[in-house]
């Protein structure tokens, strides 16, 4: 997941540090997110053979789920802005055994392929994060083939997304800019901009999930060494950026059981066929 556009506010996409960073939070994602993601894939319609775009594939989760699924006779390119998260990517496709995938630094907005030359094109968490969603949407139908699919994960809304919405919300409180991770949680949104861009048939499905900590301080320590998350608050100043911390944790702290703390969350999936 990465993209390089005015709504990132500043995130600088392509450094090592930001790949590097979100690289260590692989397993957890992995698990988080992994229900989701092979969903979206049942819904893309993809399977043993077929040839599939991963766009802004960040550091390839979704791109090693995707090439075990078509096999050694299917292919999978995964394209992303940043070459620093793509190199990453490869390092983990290649640990992971696998032959049939490629990786190319590719602008979404400006997918230099073939027309039709796809079965699937597939986007997870990152057609959020561009502000010129229709353009992404309408590049991935470009190159997918006629009845193929195009579909997208994105998160729903910061209410139903705790773990990010609460520490956004109050960044932003304390005048740091917003990110966009919310830009599509509308589901009519979502399903809109899919129209908008040409798609048809297009239907949006909410998958909810759980994350699982076991205390406030073990989330507030995930949440310090998110790539994303910490951004908005790298930008304040130390004193407001204490003050945010310490906000940040009363709240999540109201979530905390005997067992733990357990935090909601949300996904879209939209999908359209060409």
């Amino acid at each position: 997941m990465s993209a390089k556009s005015p709504d990132s506010k500043g995130l600088d996409w392509e450094s090592s540090e930001v790949a590097e960073r979100r690289n260590r939070g692989r397993a957890r994602r992995v698990k988080i997110q992994g229900p989701a993601t092979q969903m979206m894939l049942d819904l893309a319609e993809v399977r043993t053979g077929s040839r599939v775009l991963d766009v802004a594939a960040g550091t390839g989760d979704q791109t090693i789920m995707t090439a075990q699924r078509v096999g050694p006779t299917g292919y999978v390119l995964a394209t992303d802005i940043s070459a620093s998260m793509l190199k990453l990517a490869a390092d983990a496709i290649r640990e992971a055994g696998l032959t049939n995938v490629e990786t190319r630094v590719m602008d979404a907005e400006n997918i230099d392929l073939a027309a039709e030359s796809f079965d699937a094109v597939i986007c997870q968490l990152g057609l959020m994060l561009f502000p010129d969603s229709v353009k992404v949407l309408r590049a991935m139908r470009r190159v997918v083939r006629s009845g193929g699919k195009v579909a997208a994960l994105v998160f729903s809304t910061a209410e139903n997304n705790p773990y990010q919405g609460i520490t956004l919300n109050v960044a932003h409180r304390f005048g740091s800019a917003p990110l966009p991770l919310f830009s599509l949680g509308e589901s009519n949104t979502l399903e809109t901009r899919f129209r908008e861009s040409g798609l048809l048939d297009v239907t949006v499905r909410a998958i909810s999930f759980s994350r699982h900590f076991s205390s406030t301080a073990e989330i507030i320590q995930s949440l310090k060494e998110s790539a994303i998350l910490r951004g908005p608050l790298e930008r304040l100043s130390e004193a407001e950026r204490e003050q945010a911390w310490a906000e940040i944790e009363h709240q999540l702290s109201k979530l905390e059981g005997p067992s733990g703390v357990d935090i909601p969350g949300e996904f879209l999936i939209g999908v359209g066929i060409k």
